[in-house]
């Protein structure tokens, strides 16, 4: 695979694109190339110019391709995914753990300042997020040899960023305290952790099986982030409970029905009391926008020098569209049967703030044509073509690599473990 790798990486177009962001280009355009050939360059990009790079696809489906792709091309430590369903009432409703451990796994990499690729659907991108500032602040380390000299100290901050108390450790997400026995499980652990304290220093600190409870591994040190997505403090509570009673007399003002007004009434004054409380409750991401002075998005997590791949922009900007609609619809019904106010945001405008970021852009498109919303100010065509099966036919491969070669192709044999899934293409170059 590094064959291939070297090829794109030496390749004239692929320097041209390399250089043009050393010269600071903001847009530019890279057409022609398809299939493994786009998983290929991106690689070959990210091994050229160190850089990290936000790929930024229309759907998820479309994002986890070219995830196991470039996992193929440059092993898991470099590659993550950050899967989010299409829609946000979707992702509300049925939020999966194992889509949510993975979202977090990433956010904390990215705030320990991970550098390396990250693939997101649309959605993703959209999402608002906790402060990155605040997030790098909610890390909490546990050391052989410290000491605890406040367990409830502790817990408040464990329960801050997202822990819940139970009696019995049995989830992710979940800690106990049991005398001198504190248990723990991180979502982006596969085993519970036990940390058994002496007085107040800790004595040691051990993964255990949670069928069995019997010890698995000890450790000397355990970072441990956020079990959840959202990391409030009591002023960000107070502030979206402030602004949250000037938005539902705002939004009294303009509703017209008496039964709408009855529900707004009841449902939201109810979300305040539980704001004004500290206490969490289910649809707490509807007030995103409400929490921080300045809520993110995957884009302020990203180093400062990344790199954002738009893997084909027509396709992005028409889900962009349609998500905005599906939003706007599914606020509006929320406002209908009381349970949202008018004007809060949920999602980030994502193709104006990137033009408004420092971060450069390339788009990827099959065919050499403008695409709406862009102005590249440097375009790149590769002559790309999909390899054919020959079913073990020789004399068809060798014929074929003779018309290759003689067309100005260079051709390059690789064997590649997932064929069948992702077949490699033949490139148009200089070469031999």
């Amino acid at each position: 695979m590094l064959g291939l790798q070297s090829y794109f990486i030496n390749s004239q177009e692929l320097k041209t694109v390399s250089s043009s962001m050393d010269a600071a280009m903001k847009e530019q355009l890279i057409s022609g190339l398809t299939g493994s050939s786009r998983t290929l360059a991106m690689a070959s990009l990210y091994r050229e110019t160190k850089r990290s790079q936000l790929v930024i696809t229309h759907n998820l489906y479309q994002a986890q391709k070219i995830y196991e792709d470039l996992v193929d091309l440059l092993g898991d430590e470099h590659v993550y995914l950050y899967p989010v369903n299409e829609l946000i009432s979707a992702e509300i409703a049925v939020a999966s753990p194992e889509m949510k451990a993975q979202r977090l796994d990433l956010l904390n990499k990215l705030a320990e300042g991970f550098s390396g690729v990250v693939i997101a659907p649309l959605a993703g991108v959209r999402r608002l997020l906790t402060p990155k500032e605040i997030w790098q602040e909610s890390f909490y380390t546990f050391q052989t040899g410290t000491d605890i000299t406040s367990i409830d100290t502790l817990l408040n901050k464990l329960i801050r960023m997202g822990y819940r108390r139970v009696d019995m450790v049995s989830a992710p997400g979940e800690m106990s305290v049991r005398g001198g026995i504190i248990d723990l499980y991180p979502l982006t652990e596969a085993n519970p952790v036990r940390i058994e304290l002496f007085d107040t220093e800790i004595d040691s600190i051990r993964t255990f099986s949670l069928d069995t409870q019997r010890s698995l591994e000890n450790v000397a040190e355990l970072k441990v982030g956020p079990a959840e997505e959202i990391i409030l403090y009591d002023q960000h509570f107070s502030h979206a409970a402030s602004r949250l009673e000037e938005q539902l007399a705002s939004t009294l003002k303009k509703v017209s029905s008496k039964t709408t007004r009855a529900q707004l009434d009841e449902k939201i004054t109810s979300d305040i009391d539980k704001l004004k409380q500290r206490t969490s409750f289910e649809g707490m991401y509807k007030y995103m926008s409400l929490y921080y002075d300045q809520p993110e998005s995957l884009l302020s997590y990203m180093p400062e020098d990344s790199i954002c791949i738009i893997d084909e922009m027509s396709r992005v900007k028409e889900m962009a569209d349609n998500l905005q609609k599906e939003e706007a619809n599914w606020s509006l019904s929320l406002v209908e049967n009381g349970d949202l106010v008018h004007d809060v945001t949920m999602s980030v405008d994502v193709l104006p703030e990137l033009q408004k970021s420092k971060h450069p852009i390339i788009y990827l498109s099959l065919f050499l044509k403008h695409v709406p919303s862009t102005s590249p100010q440097n375009v790149v065509s590769f002559s790309c073509k999909s390899m054919q099966n020959f079913h073990g036919q020789m004399q068809l491969l060798e014929s074929e690599v003779k018309r290759w070669k003689k067309a100005g192709y260079a051709v390059l044999f690789v064997w590649y473990k997932r064929a069948s899934r992702s077949t490699f293409p033949k490139f148009r170059g200089r070469g031999h």
